[in-house]
């Protein structure tokens, strides 16, 4: 085993011989129906992929275990699975076992869990604790990606009412931004280690300060960030705005957290670019001592862990103020 369990990195690597490793990451299944099938779906085989892709390697297996409800229907299971297969089949992930059932206690979003493996050379994957000082930093997508995203797809009408429509379908189509699939695949091919991408972290819970936070910890290193640098998409900021939340500490399924080369950080912003993912250099990793700071406007601030993911409250809040609650 070269790496096992810890805090803030997202997979466990294996050495299989022969010069070859194994790559495994495992999650929940997460499906909201009312997110629409299709949209559920996609997400729900997103999030598992995002894991694995941050060593780099691409995926190319998958187990999965469906414990669903027993109020599914088999048109929705139909379309539920039909559009995973769809997605695992895109990203190159051959379904490889499982479990399917309904049972009773059973409910949504978690209904399920699954394990992605990726299998490269032992030389090519990287991990969230790879990042070494000097290293650049740069975010994919920008902040809040996730919350937005969710907010836009629940609440539609509240920010049509608020913005109008066009900016609510533009925050609607948020969602189909949260996946680092193809920020991570494409970021590596600069190479990794001395010849580009140290390491890669998907800012999921407490967002990009959590994600931050959690590459620094884990590599051993302070940062310096300019705050001003990281993208706040508009219809991010105003979904944010509108039901009160920090986008910097907010859920953000979606944005990558890439440490590289100096050298390289310039064509890794092109070549994503080039994909149609915005990024931005947002940093550089410095001695552990010097701490996580980042600056605002002349400012500097010394980085916190968020601890608290400011989403879940104000999702809830925003749920009980509906008519009739």
């Amino acid at each position: 085993m070269l790496v096992g369990p810890q805090h803030g990195v997202d997979i466990g690597v294996a050495d299989i011989g022969g010069g070859q490793v194994m790559v495994t990451t495992t999650d929940p299944v997460f499906i909201v129906p009312p997110y629409g099938w299709e949209r559920s779906a996609w997400f729900a085989v997103h999030i598992l992929a995002s894991d694995a892709v941050t060593s780099g390697l691409p995926p190319a297996y998958i187990t999965i275990d469906l414990n669903l409800p027993m109020s599914i229907t088999r048109d929705e299971l139909e379309t539920m699975w039909g559009v995973m297969h769809r997605e695992c089949d895109k990203i190159g992930m051959a379904i490889i076992s499982g479990h399917t059932g309904r049972y009773e206690g059973c409910d949504y979003p978690m209904v399920g869990g699954a394990t992605v493996i990726c299998i490269g050379a032992k030389d090519k994957y990287v991990t969230p604790a790879m990042a070494e000082v000097g290293d650049a930093i740069i975010i994919t997508k920008g902040a809040a990606i996730e919350a937005a995203g969710l907010f836009a797809v629940t609440y539609p009408q509240r920010v049509a009412e608020a913005y109008g429509e066009e900016l609510a379908k533009q925050a609607e189509d948020v969602f189909w931004q949260m996946s680092v699939v193809e920020d991570a695949l494409t970021a590596v091919t600069v190479g990794v280690h001395g010849d580009g991408v140290t390491a890669m972290h998907d800012a999921t819970e407490c967002g990009v300060w959590g994600g931050l936070f959690e590459v620094a910890l884990a590599s051993r290193v302070g940062m310096r960030i300019d705050k001003n640098a990281i993208i706040v998409q508009e219809p991010v900021a105003k979904v944010c705005e509108l039901f009160g939340i920090d986008p910097y500490s907010s859920i953000s399924e979606g944005t990558l957290i890439i440490t590289c080369k100096p050298r390289v950080a310039d064509e890794i912003v092109k070549r994503l670019a080039d994909k149609g993912i915005v990024s931005s250099i947002v940093g550089e990793c410095v001695p552990e001592k010097e701490g996580i700071q980042y600056t605002e406007d002349g400012l500097t601030v010394a980085l916190r862990h968020p601890r608290v993911d400011p989403f879940w409250q104000a999702f809830g809040k925003a749920a009980s103020d509906l008519p009739g609650k």
